[in-house]
């Protein structure tokens, strides 16, 4: 017995949907403006001076018992009249009102699903897109100052940007599993080829399992950069005070075993206060250093600065080279791509760059790139002053 007294107040149950709690409010709205009209109209009627009684003169024959008694009669009619017609006017008035809400009612109704058409226009396209169609977009009508309209387009903004993000997400799981899969298939086939020989000797064992490790090294640094990549675009990383003098003259340190001889190296260092991840700021300046070092030409040149530009701490790295198209530039950050005619002195995954510019993203910092003076590519990278605060989300 409960559940079916449960079940048919689940079916009763009000939905207290947008549309209703407007249709109510519309309602209650003209109740009350109704309302306090009939009260103002009702007390100006009675305060009135037709309405404060009826005096009869008679003169000299009010002293005439009959006359007065005649008077008294009248003005008690007179009065009663007067009551009967405010009671009948604040009936009516109140009769008036209830009809009139529960017409104001309907109206609402209309017109707030009338307004709200628009919402659940947008339902129902939002409804219809998923990752498969992401490109669909709701394109609301309307004038351009509407609100509606206004949620529609950042709606359709939002879904631009998911798109994009998707798209950039398949293209970098795909180049990626494209990347891994090459060195695999290179490994299977050198260890193959030299199982395939009936006798072989150490020196060729050798041989084979130094180019396997080589191509082991080459996976792992792959990895470590994907990984990297990953830290650096999910804003989540410690922050503490560094100065990028000191990330750079670490940097430089550290790659000096690679600098090319035939490769001039100018550095100017000032002190450059900010904020961030010491580890994905080395790993950036690590990455901009080691690309002018690859795509620098044999007696060619490279130069890096860091000093503060109106107050902003800035890390620039310069190097001559191959001339970049302008119009290409942009598309260097993205995860694996190279520039074909760009003669490499090593080869790379195409990670370099758009892990500069993820953890730049991730720091706040705006990278410019410019073309070289010589060719080459000119890149500074301004980060947020220390004073502004951290820049990621501190893990304690």
């Amino acid at each position: 017995m409960s559940a079916t007294a449960s079940d048919a107040a689940g079916r009763f149950r009000i939905r207290w949907s947008a549309r209703l709690r407007l249709t109510l409010l519309y309602g209650t709205l003209f109740l009350v403006s109704g309302a306090t009209l009939l009260a103002v109209t009702y007390l100006l009627v009675v305060q009135s001076p037709a309405s404060k009684g009826t005096k009869i003169t008679t003169g000299n024959a009010s002293r005439n018992p009959a006359v007065q008694e005649v008077s008294a009669q009248i003005s008690y009619v007179a009065d009663r009249q007067r009551q009967e017609a405010q009671r009948t006017l604040l009936t009516r008035s109140g009769i008036a009102l209830g009809v009139m809400t529960g017409v104001s009612g309907g109206l609402g109704w209309l017109v707030a699903g009338r307004v709200l058409r628009p919402v659940r226009v947008m339902t129902e396209r939002a409804r219809r897109i998923s990752a498969h169609n992401l490109h669909e977009r709701l394109a609301m009508p309307g004038p351009a100052d509407d609100e509606l309209k206004n949620l529609g387009d950042t709606f359709d903004g939002l879904l631009a940007r998911l798109d994009a993000a998707f798209d950039a997400q398949r293209r970098f799981v795909a180049n990626a599993s494209h990347e891994l899969r090459t060195p695999l298939t290179l490994q299977r086939t050198v260890i193959e080829v030299a199982l395939s020989k009936p006798d072989p000797d150490v020196k060729a064992l050798r041989g084979v399992c130094e180019r396997a490790l080589s191509i082991g090294e080459d996976q792992e640094r792959l990895i470590e950069a994907l990984l990297t990549l990953a830290s650096s675009q999910s804003g989540v990383f410690r922050t503490e005070p560094l100065d990028l003098a000191d990330v750079v003259t670490d940097v430089l340190d550290t790659l000096t075993p690679t600098q090319p001889e035939d490769v001039a190296l100018d550095v100017e260092l000032d002190s450059a206060a900010t904020e961030g991840n010491s580890s994905l700021v080395e790993r950036l300046v690590t990455n901009l250093v080691g690309n002018a070092q690859r795509y620098t030409n044999p007696g060619g040149w490279i130069r890096v600065t860091t000093n503060l530009q109106g107050g902003v701490p800035t890390v620039r790295v310069v190097n001559s080279g191959p001339v970049v198209p302008r119009d290409a530039i942009p598309s260097l950050y993205q995860p694996f791509q190279r520039l074909g005619h760009r003669s490499a002195r090593h080869d790379g995954h195409g990670l370099g760059l758009s892990i500069v510019a993820a953890v730049a993203s991730a720091h706040r910092a705006r990278i410019v790139t410019e073309q070289g003076p010589e060719g080459g590519l000119d890149i500074t990278v301004a980060f947020p002053r220390r004073k502004e605060g951290l820049f990621g989300v501190p893990v304690p």
